[in-house]
């Protein structure tokens, strides 16, 4: 079992020891609990609160960042961080990949209200049906599972890796590392990763994923 799918095993339905349960649903005609292995049956309440949110989160992050003078910052990056411009065909094929974060917007009055990391690397496999997506490099990892969900973006679960880690917590274990966001594809060969409302420092991290050359 792939370490990714160990993080994120309630979506293919391993029950894990530690991991979070999904709760039952009442059964209803009009409102049937949805299918094992999608991303609304694996998400944390939470999570799916973060995924529904998105634009709100995304606007705020833009007005913020915008109000403290990194107009100009956020125009340069184009299609990056519009939040309309998701493609179709948002499938991220499985390979390496060249990857940079910018994070949008600041929680409380300290931090910065935008920051451009340079480039690290990010890996994508297939795991048992689907797409897993981890961060290599940096001091911030994300590592999680990529689920499908309409033509124009797909869903990512997972926990975010710090330092010098080697192992992820279980997805569903700490709310302060569970990370949910969109997969979109914004060019040729140019996808993004949107994470709204994440738990540090910022109101949005939007990471670029670009084919390794």
């Amino acid at each position: 079992m792939g370490r990714t799918i160990v993080i994120i095993a309630l979506a293919l339905g391993a029950g894990l020891s530690g991991c979070r349960t999904v709760p039952s649903i009442p059964p209803s005609a009009a409102d049937a609990p949805p299918a094992t292995g999608t991303w609304r049956a694996t998400a944390t309440t939470p999570d799916q609160e973060r995924i529904r949110g998105w634009y709100s989160s995304w606007q705020a992050a833009l007005a913020d960042a915008r109000a403290k003078g990194f107009g100009a910052d956020i125009d340069r990056e184009g299609v990056l961080l519009q939040p309309l411009a998701a493609l179709s065909n948002p499938h991220l094929p499985a390979g390496d990949y060249r990857c940079r974060t910018i994070k949008v917007g600041a929680q409380g009055r300290s931090g910065l209200s935008y920051v451009a990391y340079d480039w690290f690397r990010c890996r994508v496999a297939t795991e048992q049906g689907l797409a897993s997506l981890t961060k290599i490099t940096g001091s911030q990892r994300p590592v999680g599972l990529i689920f499908p969900d309409n033509l124009k973006r797909q869903i990512f679960l997972g926990t975010l890796e710090l330092g010098d880690e080697k192992m992820a917590v279980n997805y569903g274990s700490d709310r302060m590392r569970d990370m949910a966001g969109l997969v979109e594809r914004i060019g040729d060969n140019r996808w993004r990763l949107v994470l709204p409302a994440p738990a540090y420092e910022s109101l949005l991290d939007v990471i670029e994923l670009v084919p390794a050359s």
